[in-house]
């Protein structure tokens, strides 16, 4: 089976050794053998990748190729790339990688057994098999046996630098997909995010146009006792780990599922959470996961004890760390869950002008769907001095291949099926802008979360937004009632209304300049600044 699946991808006639579907304790000490990496005190392998310490956007292409021509959504996110480009750049992938030793993983994406797709992930480096082991679903004996052929094949080549002049790349590293040959080719980044998210690109494509399943970057976790589950949408800073890690209930997955027509179900098998900054106390269950069978990127050890410093971002603030997601004991370890009764936009506004909790109607939620706004503050990102917006197409813009109008249909069309309610939050400040207001007080907002999931938000009355143009509950149990309208907590009145305008015209332009042919109706579901 293996010959036939390798001769698939380009690679007959390998020249090193081959380890297939090796076990984590083997892949970790063929990575330390290597000199790969370390293992730290609790147990888990720690990487460094280098130059790459998070995705390279701007080394990422799908090839043009006629059968994916007109559904693909070209542009700055989606960079076309010749078929006889790829053609070059797989020769020397293949070629290069036939010269070394290869970690071969069969794997699959999609918990839920009649949407899933098999990846053959073939790698250069142990701890990059290790990572591909623990994120994606591990086969059972009966899906090995029926593997062949695979649906998709991912080479992994780090150590390949290209060279731009030759390849008609934008560096020595390229992600390159492509749906005709049912290949991803990633070399020169050993970051090995690379390899997650473009299988969650290529399943973004795959579930709409096969499946009728809706791709979503979200995280989700479901009540152990009723089963109803919940979705969570943010981008980074909103609190989506940290709001989907429920003790009480159960976690489904952090961050890339599909919604079939009865289920929400993972992708994937495991998780890759953000280690920067976390603490037994701030993040128990991660925190804990960070053992034997685990890796880290990128996370500062001391030489001698071995321990690592979580609060170091000396090589990245993106450290990171990967794990199954049975290592998380409240774990849904299945990876389905029914159909989304509660969806959750997280946003954190700098501005202080968003409501703290607000219902979104079909409308308003494909609205804020396509949106996906959150907002960077000072300090972020150099350059940045105040609050500026973020808006991030289905909050999570670059992994969606298709028009973004496409998947707002089809959240619209299930969410109307499944009579889902949809609220947004926000996580970011309250009283002021950043620097002047306080950010949204953690205890405040989960019991607004909780009052979202159990229903009991309903039971309030509701006010108006007449800028935001949503509804605001007035009241949850526990929650201070005057921070529920932000224009309260603001000192100067007339200041509040200013700002909030100014974010509201914000969305105004950010909709009409990338989707000119939004719905009438979705489009008046929006903010109204004037």
């Amino acid at each position: 089976m293996i010959p036939e699946q390798l001769a698939a991808c380009g690679l007959s006639g390998c020249r090193g050794a081959i380890l297939t579907d090796a076990s984590p304790a083997v892949l970790i000490e063929k990575a330390l053998a290597n000199h790969e990496g370390i293992l730290t005190s609790t147990g888990a392998l720690a990487v460094e990748t280098g130059k790459y310490t998070g995705r390279s956007p701007h080394d990422r292409f799908i090839v043009d190729t006629p059968d994916v021509h007109d559904d693909i959504a070209w542009g700055s996110v989606n960079m076309p790339f010749s078929i006889e480009g790829y053609e070059k750049v797989r020769k020397a992938i293949t070629d290069y990688l036939k010269a070394h030793d290869l970690y071969i993983v069969h794997a699959i994406a999609g918990a839920d057994r009649r949407w899933c797709r098999k990846f053959l992930v073939v790698c250069e480096r142990a701890s990059q098999a290790l990572f591909a082991r623990q994120l994606l679903v591990r086969p059972s004996k009966r899906q090995l046996a029926d593997f062949d052929p695979q649906d998709f094949s991912v080479l992994v080549a780090p150590g390949l630098k290209l060279d731009p002049a030759e390849f008609g790349t934008n560096s020595e590293a390229a992600v390159l997909i492509n749906f005709q040959r049912h290949e991803i080719l990633i070399a020169g980044t050993q970051y090995s995010g690379e390899i997650k998210k473009s299988v969650f690109s290529v399943m973004n494509y795959l579930m709409p146009v096969e499946e009728n399943v809706l791709p979503m970057h979200s995280s989700a976790n479901m009540d152990p006792v009723t089963g109803e589950t919940a979705v969570f949408f943010g981008l980074s800073g909103t609190g989506k780990t940290t709001l989907s890690a429920d003790p009480q209930r159960m976690l489904i997955g952090d961050d890339e599922h599909g919604w079939s027509e009865g289920s929400v179900f993972n992708f994937e098998g495991g998780c890759y959470a953000k280690a920067i900054r976390i603490s037994a106390v701030t993040e128990p269950e991660i925190f804990h996961a960070i053992r034997f069978g685990a890796m880290c990127e990128n996370v500062t050890v001391d030489n001698v004890t071995r321990k690592p410093d979580y609060f170091n971002g000396t090589l990245t603030e993106n450290t990171r760390v990967a794990y199954p997601i049975d290592y998380i004991d409240n774990a849904q370890v299945m990876g389905q869950g029914r159909y989304p009764n509660v969806i959750i936009f997280l946003t954190a506004d700098a501005f202080g002008v968003l409501p703290p909790i607000a219902r979104l109607d079909k409308n308003a939620a494909m609205y804020h769907f396509l949106s996906g706004f959150t907002s960077k503050v000072a300090g972020t990102e150099r350059g940045v001095t105040e609050p500026q917006p973020t808006f991030s197409t289905l909050f999570g813009e670059p992994f969606m291949p298709l028009s973004p109008l496409r998947y707002a249909r089809m959240f619209g069309e299930k969410m109307s099926c499944g009579g889902t309610r949809v609220y947004l939050i926000n996580t970011g400040w309250t009283g002021g802008p950043y620097g002047i207001g306080s950010r949204m007080d953690l205890a405040s907002t989960r019991l607004m979360v909780s009052a979202a999931l159990d229903g009991s938000v309903e039971e309030a009355e509701f006010a108006h937004d007449p800028i935001f143009n949503v509804d605001v509950p007035q009241h949850i149990e526990g929650v201070d009632s005057r921070v529920l309208n932000p224009r309260n907590t603001w000192s100067d009145k007339n200041e509040y209304d200013r700002s909030a305008r100014a974010l509201a015209q914000m969305f105004v332009d950010n909709a009409a300049e990338k989707y000119p042919d939004m719905a009438a109706e979705v489009r008046a579901a929006g903010p109204m600044p004037a």
